[in-house]
């Protein structure tokens, strides 16, 4: 059984019935549930579970979220690595569905690492629209990155700056936002036992104060008739209702609204938001609030900078490189920062002075006379769109061997940069040559 903390005990207590205070703590002699969605990016619902080697139950409240067994290891599997999902816990599935985003939406995930719901979000947009995925944490914000590189995201911008600097330039930007602050963490005692021993009624304190800040911020960067979401994975009242209170105290233009799949959920103590039990439903505890904007909806004005086109030596090397190796030319507003070449989303604004982590689609490096692709163009493929490709078992020694960086022997095969794939879904690049396919697996994502 999870140790939980004395003080947190009192006030759970304190705070709860006795016959719910019992069924609440019993549910800590029980193991956290397991769960894995699906990315609509590269794979389809029915196709992903007959090709799941996995015991998967469904999420009710995720169309795309599965429980998965204790027995299972999907972090081990090469389809993981391929994108085809992301591991998360079943609660935090809910936030997302909750968002509602839908395709050409421009979103905000405001506090985004390690990437669950900016993953989810971009899953729902498709290849349109704008994600920008923020992280205060640098070495969190590369972790975000590359979770998001991995599902195959495009549209996207992720950004490693205090809230009050995006807020400076995205006013009244965004169609939705969610904001699932920093909190104590008291829903993931269960599954997150360290989160006991990090736990003190100064951090709720602390976190109260943090959370206070920064939906304001939030607030102001979501358009007219815009909506936000704000979620936390603790139970304490003072980091979930009293900060929807205060909210709406200071700022008349916002109102909640029903949250959708609330019949999953049991009510908060503020009308029209929701908690998530561990001993209500399968999964850990968290809170949820769906807030929307007053006014009408506007398109909104964006200041995009004057961009050079990129060299006509560039467009050449690229296009020759693609029809060579992908037998398509990747389409949009090329973008040359130093000499990787990336695709942007139209709908970014000037992005001077921001950190950026990663912006658009990462194409490649250009060099003197040949193009490099990069990682993240084959992991954003579309299915089959490339001349050239090497698929390799999922149950076989190659493409563990690929993943951690191994060179491989191959007998046939034409001469040059090939998609490796696992079943036919990219993994990343490898080079023929002679009778060797050279491994061009990242080194920062290698398998030990």
């Amino acid at each position: 059984m999870t140790q939980l903390p004395v003080q947190f005990i009192q006030r759970m207590r304190e705070t709860m019935t006795e016959e719910e205070f019992t069924s609440f703590m019993a549910s800590y002699q029980e193991r956290p549930r397991q769960g894995l969605r699906l990315n609509p990016l590269k794979i389809d619902r029915a196709e992903f579970v007959a090709r799941m080697p996995f015991s998967l139950t469904p999420v009710p409240w995720c169309d795309t979220g599965f429980y998965y067994s204790e027995a299972d290891r999907p972090g081990k599997h090469p389809y993981h690595a391929a994108g085809l999902y992301y591991i998360q816990e079943p609660s935090a599935m809910a936030v997302v569905e909750v968002l509602q985003p839908e395709a050409g939406d421009k979103v905000l995930d405001l506090c985004a690492a390690p990437g669950g719901k900016a993953t989810h979000i971009a899953g729902c947009l498709g290849h349109t629209g704008l994600l920008v995925a923020n992280e205060i944490n640098a070495k969190r914000a590369r972790a975000l990155s590359e979770n998001l590189e991995r599902w195959g995201a495009r549209h996207i911008l992720v950004t490693n700056e205090q809230p009050e600097k995006l807020a400076g330039r995205f006013a009244g930007f965004f169609d939705k936002i969610v904001v699932d602050a920093p909190c104590s963490g008291e829903g993931m005692f269960r599954k997150l036992p360290e989160a006991c021993t990090d736990w003190s009624e100064a951090k709720v304190a602390q976190c109260a104060v943090i959370q206070k800040d920064i939906l304001p911020l939030a607030g102001r960067m979501l358009k007219p008739g815009g909506l936000m979401v704000y979620s936390t994975c603790t139970f304490s009242r003072a980091e979930n209702e009293e900060q929807i209170e205060n909210f709406l105290g200071n700022h008349p233009e916002f109102t909640l609204e029903p949250v959708p799949k609330a019949s999953f959920f049991q009510p908060g103590d503020l009308p029209d938001t929701v908690r998530l039990w561990p001993h209500k439903i399968s999964g850990e505890g968290h809170f949820i609030a769906r807030l929307r904007k007053s006014g009408e909806p506007t398109k909104g004005k964006i200041n995009q900078p004057r961009e050079k086109p990129i060299p006509r030596e560039v467009r050449r090397l690229l296009e020759s490189f693609s029809q060579d190796v992908l037998g398509f030319v990747p389409q949009g507003r090329y973008v040359l920062f130093g000499d990787q070449l990336y695709i942007m989303p139209d709908a970014l604004p000037d992005l001077n002075r921001l950190k950026i982590v990663r912006a658009g689609w990462h194409l490649g490096t250009v060099k003197k006379d040949r193009f490099e692709p990069a990682h993240a163009l084959a992991m954003a493929l579309p299915a089959g769109r490339w001349q050239r490709s090497i698929s390799l078992d999922p149950d076989s020694q190659e493409v563990y061997r690929y993943l951690k960086g191994e060179s491989l022997p191959v007998q046939s095969g034409e001469q040059g940069w090939t998609v490796v794939t696992v079943d036919g879904y990219p993994l990343g690049w490898g080079k023929l040559v002679r009778g060797q396919l050279k491994n061009h697996y990242p080194k920062g994502l290698r398998w030990l």
